[in-house]
């Protein structure tokens, strides 16, 4: 079919957001396993919640790091990654299989996400884990990222994504938490940059030049108190400019 489109993912099951309120909005979820986030009974939740409003479910790995939320980067070598990846997968698969959900795709959480955006090692040790695990998920990483060429390299279906209320750098890579600009309190400023990533391609770096990037799939941080409200407002500024919102396996 023609026209514009565009997934639309958020990060859930991390126990800190409104999730039932959040999912009817988004066509994608990323499910918190075990790592910085999530445990058994959450990640049950979360899949039944997906199952029943037909959103694609998909596993969020991150490092073990629950006191930091996954945002604090680990000094692990390759095999370690490539293991904590694949135990994660794994876990959240057995409860997917239990309530009749096939996971679609993965993609890193935190720090090991933006570690793997420039690292060769640790971007080839998460592709490593996902293709040995089930070679038909997704791979969302960074737009344009050392992981993302990485998944390709090695066969996978690559979701290039980007960030509907994070800010970039003049190099398109997500500004670190704490860096002024990094994340985009206002919902104006959110769906201002959500619309020009979904239609023309373009965000504004922190430098004050036009990136573009590709864009398979927006992100939304589910983690955040007003995740609900930006979920819903984002989805009907976009389809209102004409964007179809549909799921990776529709797209890619």
């Amino acid at each position: 079919m023609s026209g514009r489109r565009i997934d639309f993912n958020c990060d859930v099951g991390e126990g800190c957001g409104d999730d039932a309120a959040i999912l009817p909005w988004v066509s994608s979820a990323n499910i918190a396993c075990g790592g910085h986030a999530g445990d058994d009974a959450t990640m049950r939740a979360t899949l039944r919640l997906c199952r029943d409003l037909g959103v694609a479910a998909g596993a969020h790995p991150g490092f073990d790091d629950p006191q930091h939320f996954g945002r604090r980067t680990l000094a692990l070598p390759r095999d370690a990654i490539a293991r904590l990846v694949r135990e994660q997968l794994a876990r959240l698969a057995a409860i997917a299989d239990e309530e009749g959900v096939r996971l679609t795709h993965a993609k890193p959480h935190g720090a090991l996400y933006n570690l793997a955006a420039d690292d060769h090692a640790t971007a080839a040790a998460i592709v490593e884990a996902i293709a040995g695990f089930d070679a038909s998920l997704a791979l969302y990483a960074l737009s344009g990222s050392e992981l993302a060429s990485a998944g390709e390299a090695a066969g996978l279906r690559v979701a290039h994504e980007v960030f509907a209320e994070r800010g970039y750098d003049a190099n398109g890579r997500l500004l670190a938490r704490g860096q002024p600009g990094a994340v985009l309190d206002s919902l104006d400023a959110a769906v201002a940059q959500a619309r020009a990533l979904a239609g023309p391609g373009r965000v504004r770096g922190a430098d004050g030049n036009l990136l573009a990037l590709r864009a398979d799939t927006l992100c939304l941080h589910g983690d955040r108190s007003d995740a609900a409200g930006f979920a819903r407002a984002l989805r009907n500024a976009l389809e209102a400019d004409g964007i179809r919102i549909l799921t990776i396996g529709a797209r890619i």
